[in-house]
């Protein structure tokens, strides 16, 4: 699990280095490009399976 967490904030890392980048005249703060990273990111990322749902299984 750490390493997913790791591997997470690595892409949002990342992902606001590039929004700050393409920014051009870097106005805002770091906080906020990180904020907008991580957004985009959990916005792509797939739901997390938590279980079934609708039916419980017979037994």
């Amino acid at each position: 699990m750490e390493q997913e967490q790791t591997s997470l904030e690595e892409q949002i890392r990342t992902r606001a280095y590039y929004l700050w980048e393409q920014a051009g005249d870097q106005k805002g703060t770091p906080d906020e490009y990180w904020e907008q990273a991580r957004a985009e990111i959990e916005k792509e990322a797939p739901p997390t399976e938590s279980g079934p749902v609708g039916k419980t299984p017979a037994r």
